[in-house]
């Protein structure tokens, strides 16, 4: 959520914020802002509610000039979204300006002293506060120089008074060469560049610029200059961290013709799940050398923790794991368990599933389960992300950057390393013979062309969709590996097009949700090849008893089910727990389609962002 560009150097800093914040647009945003220190030192803000290109036509010919500079792009937590709560926001005197991502869970104690003592505010917000506890500290130090120093410190002293999770920028005016940022919860990471350096709450916004990057962790401060880059914590201690570099380029983040990052992630799937695949599977089975970091043995249950999206490939990872490994496995909602009363000890594994690694409630959950003994897995698509950081060990997807605000190839590959995990652990604990094992990695290889199959489905899909636009919702069925699969189907169709849909377990079709089916709304129904076929299809038979319209999402060979549906989109033959890799892309273009006919910004969901990094 939100996004934060900060550069100085010898440069104009207003092209390269704007850049920066358009490559953040996919984080999710409604209103956008830079602050310039002026060559005369003065601290110019422009700032608009909306889009971003607001804010380019505001600044078109008339872009403050300078080389120290900070955008942000907002989504509205404290106060409406409107231009006077966009940030930066100043303190009193208009010597500083702030920008922040996160929550100050105490603003509203902080605000009340600090209007006691005579602070004027501007806004609503609760990042408004952060400017002038920072104007508070400087206050101590009038009588010196006003050097780097004293503003690093005014900056960590602030920020220790502040209860909540932030990514903050800050500059000011009478340090034209100094750029500050600092993080607690919220995403931020530099970027060394030649004779300039850079803050940014993702990587994607540094990448026209340098491919070296530092991480900052929690608590800690960096002060950049043109020349260099420091590290304390808020403490004061110096701290020292190799820059890593990041091995995929700004190409790899842009439309290379696609009408949309979405649509172009979704073809992407093929060559990313190869990605996820390369060096980990043969045809003996699966190799995971992040398992070798676990100590299985005293693994006695498995807890899948994670949200959205990420949480429905927690579900098919249930399934594997206690189908092949024969664990226990339960599938969490991280923002439900890290509020409960978790039964977990040392004979927990926590596998946290979040493909930004920055999530905050499955990070808390991260915390909550080390704290009671357990052994941590993180599965997530960014290097050094914070669900990294003290988890006992993390596989990554390798899939590249994913810029559209909805899963579409991260979901599909952490479907797939559940999968292999599972795999691999079952090889190692015995619970599957080598026949067993060599026939499942021989039919996870060819997922990526199996997947490839399934996207020939489009022109199927565009015309499905041109039927259930205008109706007043969805509902997507399924059992086993399809009710997860029919969650997710489900979630995409709400999250782009804004067309209400459900996802329901097939079985409970008669506990309730029977009663809201008729002609005006559609089922989606998942019904390959599997163990429970036969059911799903008396299921299909109840809906169309009850006149509602039947897609069918249907092994390729089985003639019987046209009986039944009103259309029927036939996928590849696949064993049974992979049919949700061979479903999910299907599923994508459909509400794709959904959203493109309903005029829906498809890539930029109103009210979504790409990582929840806040409550």
């Amino acid at each position: 959520m939100c996004g934060i560009v900060g550069y100085v150097g010898a440069r104009d800093a207003a092209p390269i914020l704007l850049d920066g914040l358009q490559r953040l647009e996919y984080r999710g945003y409604d209103s956008a802002g830079v602050a310039i220190v002026t060559r005369d030192r003065a601290i110019e803000i422009r700032k608009c509610e909306g889009k971003l290109q607001r804010l380019r036509d505001a600044l078109d010919g008339r872009a403050p000039h300078g080389h120290l500079g900070l955008g942000h792009t907002r989504w509205a937590t404290h106060g409406v979204p409107n231009d006077t709560n966009a940030h930066p926001h100043t303190d009193c005197a208009g010597r500083l300006a702030v920008v922040h991502n996160g929550i100050v869970e105490n603003f509203a104690e902080l605000r009340d002293e600090l209007l006691a003592r005579g602070h004027a505010f501007a806004s609503e917000t609760d990042t408004e506060v952060i400017a002038h506890l920072v104007e508070e500290e400087l206050k101590g130090n009038e009588g010196n120089d006003g050097n780097a120093g004293d503003l690093v410190g005014a900056v960590a002293r602030a920020l220790k008074r502040v209860r909540g999770s932030f990514g903050v920028g800050v500059l000011d005016a009478t340090n034209p060469g100094l750029l500050i940022g600092a993080r607690h919860f919220s995403p931020l990471v530099v970027g060394i560049g030649a004779g300039e350096n850079f803050i940014a709450s993702d990587i994607p916004a540094l990448l026209p610029h340098t491919r070296r990057v530092l991480l900052i962790e929690d608590g800690e401060i960096a002060a950049l200059t043109p020349e260099t880059t420091r590290l304390f914590t808020l403490d004061g201690k110096p701290m020292e961290r190799a820059p890593l570099d990041v091995t995929w380029d700004a190409q790899a983040a842009e439309k290379q013709g696609f009408p949309h990052f979405f649509l172009k992630e979704i073809n992407e799937q093929p060559s990313a799940l190869a990605n996820a695949l390369r060096g980990r599977v043969d045809a003996r089975g699966a190799h995971l050398a992040e398992l070798d970091t676990l100590d299985l043995a005293r693994v006695e249950r498995v807890v899948l923790l994670a949200c959205g999206s990420s949480y429905h490939a927690g579900l098919i990872g249930k399934r594997v794991v206690e189908e092949w490994v024969r664990v226990p496995a339960e599938t969490l909602i991280a923002s439900e368990f890290r509020y409960a009363a978790p039964v977990l000890d040392e004979r927990t594994l926590a596998i946290l599933i979040t493909q930004s690694g920055e999530t905050a409630d499955t990070i808390a959950s991260r915390l909550l389960a080390q704290a009671a003994g357990a052994q941590t897995l993180a599965l997530t698509n960014v290097v050094g992300s914070s669900i990294t950081r003290g988890a006992t060990t993390t596989a990554y997807l390798h899939v590249g950057p994913e810029i559209g605000v909805v899963a579409s190839k991260t979901f599909s590959a952490q479907v797939l390393l559940l999968e292999l995990l599972a795999l691999d652990w079952a090889r190692r604990r015995g619970t599957l013979d080598a026949t067993r094992v060599a026939e499942l990695a021989r039919q996870i290889m060819r997922v990526p062309d199996l997947v490839q199959a399934a996207l020939g489905t489009d022109q199927t899909m565009q015309r499905l969709a041109e039927k259930i636009w205008t109706r007043k919702s969805c509902f997507f069925f399924g059992r086993g590996f399809g009710y997860p699969t029919a969650l997710e189907g489900a979630l995409k169709l709400k999250e782009i097009s804004y067309l209400h849909a459900e996802g329901y377990p097939a079985g409970e079709l008669k506990h309730g949700p029977i009663a809201m089916l008729d002609p005006e709304m559609t089922v989606v129904a998942l019904a390959t090849q599997s163990a429970t076929l036969d059911k799903v299809v008396s299921n299909i038979q109840e809906v169309r008893a009850r006149r509602a319209p039947v897609i069918a999402l249907a092994t390729e060979g089985d003639a019987n089910i046209a009986r039944y549906a009103d259309e029927v989109v036939y996928l590849p033959h696949a064993a049974e727990e992979l049919t949700p890799l061979v479903a999910a892309a299907p599923l994508q273009l459909l509400a794709y389609y959904v959203a493109l006919k309903r005029g829906c910004d498809v890539d930029q969901p109103r009210n979504l962002a790409k990582s929840v990094t806040v409550e």
